[in-house]
């Protein structure tokens, strides 16, 4: 191999200082005031049909009025990049597996896991296959895209420090972008499995995590109706929620009720915008994806809406070592890098679907090639349905709207001004074997592990006004099916806790659902809290220890408030426990399913018993007495507990201190309904995945819709309005989004005008 010369070394480093030197306005940004922000906004010479006003409230969130669809479209695009170049352009460089160009060397098996991947792999033959419309109110959005790129005053500080030039969107850009956010989650799971494999104790692992995965709670009858690559996935993609829909039969107000409560990686800017439109056949408001022209979760004046990942099996990992039609293509791909080198790497596929086995961040066995097989590589039809969802009156229409609906696969949840709440779910799932697959890895020559055909929206089952009258979802398995709907299934403790609550609240108010959202009681927690406090007072040794942490232990009652101090009891003790128990030293010397909490909620209790008396008393004993003094440590479980407000530049090296903004006492915990996710902790913890927007309505109310983010809706750094959601987030509060245009003048007064380049 060539050694590179000094010169070449000079060349190579030459971008580090520019881009140190001209990213010193992203590491101390100016103070920026919502009206400063405001006249960074292009808006005269536009291409547009007629002049288009938008209304701004407080928070910096538009409410789009235009005279023509694609006006409104092109105004869309516009808004979006005003406020979120910088985040659509990092998504744009992530989809594409281009983060060398950004952070250098370091990133370069993360963008060859990403390019091997290929997630955009569909999007051509997509935007070839949009209807009429669809194509030309997409082709508006890229064009206020690019417009406001072409013409905005300076770019976002986060280019010079990425080292980021202003390039053109293409449709092809932003399908693929959808197709990021929406990967399959299972592959998160499929990640952490795939190392164990090796393992001697690998089908017990296996066993398991099936068993933990596939619960028995669903969210509706389905017979009753008759028939750092890891990091960027996580906090990308919709893997989690809440939604709860309540028919007028249950709702204090005589009307349909929706709450909705997205799971995300908690970070700023936020992975939703709020945005308001109306025109000819768009009106509503609610939360969209930067880049996206359309609302994934919110309201129209006839329909409500609100998603949770389904978790469905839409993929399969085979080994195609043995298939002899396996028809392996190989491709050479440059990775541009930034400080250094540019590098070749070679990406493989097969008819099966792209070679991951190539990749760093997977683990095989000896003589293994597997391939991933993923719905999302085939054309589908997301974009004319979400489309479809905005232009539809009621529930009937909205299924329909999902016909061809994939990815993400989602249980959506919908109520309609006429009383009308059901459940859809939405997704194009494979047809293939119920029976419990043997191993995570199928064996691709074994006709048995094939699809056999496919399902969607319109042949799936659904639930319509079910006598409950309400319907909830929390990526729980959502009914019955004769082939498997997915395997890796949330933990039923937020279905079941939302299911009480609404059972024995007889007459909702969009209040309760606010409340509801807030909850932060684990019932499984109390469970095992009981079952432990039990064990260790049954024990002469270990109930001795120090019986007043044994008293507060068995006064937990399960609700992870900030306030409490019975949190850190618990978890400190699960801390040493856990690792005890299975003959580790710490937490992270086990295998990552073995220290998730639906596995501890299942498992802990049998194992510890089946342990020979002496050991068992030990681990007790030296369990309490760790945790004894950790919990000492720490007044609530606020202080040991933390929201952590930080922008995604805060993972850079070197600088990402900068980009720390605030660091918060939280309540919740993994599976409570206010999720703040963590993991077996004796220390500060902050929740980096889990609540991180909010979504309330009331049918029979056009201005009854409640929205908040974690963060704020502009993304400029510096921004008056980047951070401003965060105290009223805090404090339980919401923003209302009317739709009723008099409250929308009167809640948005700040008014910009786009006009065209002839004022037509």
């Amino acid at each position: 191999m060539r050694v590179p010369g000094r010169v070449e070394v000079l060349h190579a480093i030459a971008p580090l200082l520019v881009g140190l030197i001209g990213g010193c306005a992203a590491l101390d940004p100016t103070p920026t005031t919502m009206a400063e922000r405001l006249r960074a906004l292009p808006t005269a010479n536009l291409p547009l049909e007629r002049p288009v006003t938008v209304r701004w409230n407080n928070y910096q969130i538009p409410f789009i009025e235009a005279e023509t669809d694609r006006d409104l479209a092109f105004a869309l695009g516009l808004v979006h990049a005003h406020l979120r170049l910088a985040q659509i352009r990092l998504m744009k460089q992530v989809a594409q597996g281009r983060l060398s160009e950004m952070a250098g060397p370091m990133a370069r098996d993360a963008d060859q896991a990403i390019r091997t991947l290929d997630v955009g792999r569909a999007a051509p033959e997509m935007v070839r296959h949009l209807t009429p419309e669809s194509r030309a109110l997409l082709d508006s959005f890229v064009a206020g895209l690019n417009f406001y790129q072409a013409h905005m005053p300076k770019p976002p500080p986060e280019f010079a420090l990425l080292g980021l030039k202003p390039e053109p969107f293409t449709p092809e850009d932003l399908v693929t972008i959808g197709r990021l956010s929406g990967i399959d989650v299972n592959w998160l799971v499929a990640m952490s499995l795939l190392p164990l494999r090796n393992r001697a104790d690998w089908p017990e692992i296996w066993r398991r995590a099936l068993d933990t995965g596939a619960g028995q709670t669903t969210s509706f009858d389905g017979e009753a109706i008759g028939g750092m690559l890891r990091d960027i996935v996580a906090g990308a993609v919709r893997s989690g929620s809440n939604a709860v829909v309540v028919a007028p039969e249950k709702s204090a107000s005589g009307a349909a009720l929706i709450a909705g409560d997205p799971h995300l990686g908690v970070s700023v800017p936020n992975l939703w915008l709020l945005a308001g439109m109306r025109s000819p056949s768009f009106t509503g408001v609610g939360l969209m994806i930067p880049g996206l022209p359309f609302i994934a979760e919110g309201r129209t004046p006839t329909l409500a809406w609100a998603g949770t990942n389904m978790r469905s099996a839409n993929s399969d990992f085979y080994d195609i070592a043995r298939l002899d039609d396996a028809d392996i293509e190989s491709r050479a791909t440059t990775i541009k890098t930034r400080f250094w080198f540019d590098a070749e790497r070679t990406i493989r596929s097969s008819r099966l679907g792209p070679v991951i086995s190539d990749s760093p961040f997977v683990t095989t066995r000896p003589g293994e090639i597997i391939a991933l097989r993923w719905i999302g590589h085939q054309p589908t039809r997301e974009i004319d349905d979400l489309f479809a969802i905005m232009r539809a009156k009621d529930a009937g229409e909205f299924r329909r709207a999902l016909a061809g609906f994939a990815v993400s696969p989602q249980n959506f949840l919908c109520a309609d001004t006429k009383g009308n709440i059901c459940q859809v779910m939405a997704t194009v799932l494979p047809e293939r074997s119920n029976a419990p697959p043997k191993d995570l890895v199928l064996d691709a020559a074994d006709p048995a592990n094939d699809w056999h055909g496919l399902a969607d929206a319109e042949s799936l089952p659904f639930s319509l006004n079910p006598p409950e009258h309400f319907l909830a979802s929390a990526n729980n398995r959502p009914t019955t099916t004769p082939f498997p709907i997915g395997r890796f299934f949330n933990s039923e403790e937020r279905i079941s806790r939302l299911k009480s609550l609404l059972t024995t609240n007889t007459a909702v108010s969009l209040g309760d659902l606010r409340a509801l959202q807030q909850d932060t009681v684990s019932e499984n927690a109390r469970g095992l809290a009981a079952a432990l406090a039990q064990a260790i007072a049954a024990d002469p040794v270990a109930g001795a220890v120090d019986p007043a942490f044994l008293a507060e232990l068995q006064r937990f009652d399960g609700d992870y408030r900030a306030e409490a101090h019975g949190p850190v009891v618990f978890e400190t003790l699960l801390y040493h426990l856990v690792p005890a128990v299975y003959g580790a030293g710490s937490p992270d010397d086990l295998p990552g399913p073995t220290t998730s909490f639906p596995q501890i909620a299942r498992f802990l209790m049998g194992d510890l018993d089946k342990l020979d008396p002496p050991r068992r008393q030990r681990v007790l004993a030296d369990a309490v007495k760790a945790a004894a003094a950790d919990s000492a440590t720490f007044a609530t479980w606020g202080e040991m507990h933390r929201l952590r407000i930080k922008h995604w530049l805060a993972n850079l090296p070197l600088v990402g201190g900068y980009f720390v903004y605030g660091d918060y006492p939280v309540g919740g915990s993994r599976e409570t309904i206010m999720k703040t996710a963590h993991g077996l902790t004796n220390r500060v913890n902050a929740a980096s995945y889990g609540s991180q927007a909010r979504f309330l309505a009331d049918m029979g109310d056009l201005d009854a819709n409640e929205f908040i983010l974690i963060g704020g809706n502009d993304g400029w750094l510096g921004s008056a309005n980047a951070l401003d959601q965060v105290t009223p987030w805090m404090k339980g509060e919401t923003i209302r989004m009317p739709l009723r245009p008099e409250t929308v003048a009167k809640e948005f007064p700040v008014v910009t005008v786009l006009t065209g380049g002839t004022d037509r």
